[in-house]
């Protein structure tokens, strides 16, 4: 019942115009998966993060280097009689790295688990993003309906004075209540200029969100997947939060980066190979016949590095790393406080919105039926003019209310599911549309790369800039808000 509460109660902010073409929640959410410049440059930092991995994996491989020289020897030294006048070196060496003290093997360790944090942050970005539309288009339809209900308020009091005036030129009514209706109406008038600027603000927020302007905006569907308790909503929290997923995966980051840092007390073996080529171009010895003038050579071997005292450098970057991990490992708590909090907050105005919604409709219903008695009573002269003012604000203020609890019902109920990490593409059917982002593929495509010489595309923004979008108005389609 509350699920169909939120869908019952969004529908009447869509008010009773049915366009022959609107634009669905589930099209602004998908326009802003594709073209957010936010979530674009997330997904970006994150396959820069990916990189991450084949970094440190570079560092346990073999490497070959070539290097080359040319000397003219312009002096030589007279006791040198076969000193040559000029060379040329050339020669490839090669390197194999066999053990570090485990910093590879934990570098690469921790850069994937760096990488499955970007992920989760991919994730709460994509979930910060769609809550923020959500917001948007919500704040567009009620900004629509305050609208709407502020221009009738206007034409009602507007009808009023009139109505006044008239009976004030017959001697019915006096110059009092005249200036009480033109009051009221100057009020109103203030409020639709108001509600008005609030709709543009809307509209420009979900352009610089979504990248279009809004157009006919249909009531949004039932929300999914809503818990029946803080408790259930907290329990799914714990196990889905991006963010809390993060913070977990990062403090696991941490600990290898604390065992990288005490490697560099180990010893370290590699394995090397070189070949040279010499040549003297007949200078060697004054180019004496029998002595060769250019000459190849080879070599190969195994070097063993020794730490025996660095100055205590290797304790101190242990003990960073370590405080760091600490650290990390007091921001998971954190986060999961955080998350608690959030969950048990989101949920809390969720439900406070629904009954908002319940007790905002008695009165509006309540309201309606006093103000159609206290018209009836003052064409008798039973109620003044004040008396009918009060009750048309009476009714105006409980209307604008419950348009107000219904749009928060709504976006509190998203930041619910969001805060139980169940407000992303994935969960709010956006793979219908084939448009479905994966890291994993980025990581599958970077992982085991050696090729020095590999280049992605030159950088370009994807996202399309909104310059050329109109500046929105504080117009509303016609037919908007219930009408006296």
């Amino acid at each position: 019942m509350k699920r169909l509460a939120i869908s019952g109660s969004v529908v009447a902010l869509a008010m009773s115009t049915a366009p022959a073409h609107a634009d669905t929640l589930q099209e602004a959410l998908t326009d802003a998966y594709v073209n957010n410049p936010t979530l674009e440059a997330a997904r970006a930092s994150q396959r820069a993060t990916d990189e991450g991995v084949q970094i440190q994996r570079a560092q346990g491989l073999p490497s070959i280097t070539a290097s080359g020289n040319y000397i003219e020897f312009i002096k030589n030294s007279p006791n040198s009689f076969t000193a040559p006048d000029r060379r040329l070196q050339i020669g490839p060496d090669l390197t194999v790295p066999v053990y570090s003290g485990g910093a590879v093997r934990n570098g690469i360790k921790a850069a994937r688990e760096r990488v499955d944090a970007g992920r989760a942050d991919l994730r709460a970005t994509e979930s910060a993003i769609f809550s923020q539309v959500v917001a948007a288009y919500m704040d567009v339809l009620r900004g629509q309906a305050l609208v709407a209900l502020s221009a009738n308020q206007v034409d009602v009091l507007t009808v009023n004075l009139e109505a006044t005036g008239d009976r004030f030129e017959i001697g019915d009514l006096t110059r009092t209540d005249v200036a009480q209706s033109q009051s009221r109406l100057a009020v109103a008038q203030s409020d639709l200029r108001s509600a008005q600027a609030t709709l543009i603000q809307a509209r420009e927020t979900y352009i610089a969100l979504v990248g279009d302007a809004p157009q006919n905006l249909q009531a949004p569907p039932p929300l999914p997947g809503l818990p029946d308790s803080a408790i259930e909503a907290v329990d799914v929290a714990l196990e889905n939060n991006p963010d809390l997923i993060a913070a977990k995966e990062r403090a696991q980051a941490a600990g290898y980066d604390s065992e990288v840092a005490g490697s560099g007390r180990l010893p370290t073996l590699s394995l090397f190979a070189g070949a040279d080529y010499t040549n003297y171009f007949d200078t060697l010895a004054g180019g004496a016949g029998g002595i060769a003038q250019n000459e190849t050579t080879a070599n190969a071997g195994v070097q063993v590095s020794i730490p025996i005292f660095q100055g205590g450098l290797p304790a101190a970057r242990q003990r960073q790393a370590m405080a760091r991990e600490s650290a990390a490992l007091e921001q998971v708590i954190a986060t999961e406080r955080d998350v608690i909090a959030q969950t048990r907050a989101s949920y809390s105005s969720w439900q406070a919105s629904l009954a908002i919604i319940e007790s905002s409709q008695a009165a509006v219903d309540a309201a309606t039926l006093s103000l159609e008695g206290v018209r009836a009573e003052n064409s008798i002269g039973n109620r003044t003019i004040l008396d009918v003012l009060n009750a048309e604000q009476e009714l105006l203020s409980a209307r604008v209310q419950l348009v107000t609890a219904r749009r928060n019902a709504y976006v509190a109920g998203f930041s619910l599911l969001a805060a139980m990490g169940r407000a992303e593409a994935r969960d709010l059917g956006l793979g219908d549309e084939g448009v479905l982002y994966d890291p994993i593929d980025n990581y599958e495509r970077v992982g085991g790369s050696i090729w020095d010489w590999g280049r992605d595309p030159e950088p370009t923004a994807k996202s399309t800039r909104t310059v050329d979008i109109p500046p929105a108005t504080s117009d509303v389609p016609e037919v908007q808000g219930p009408q006296d």
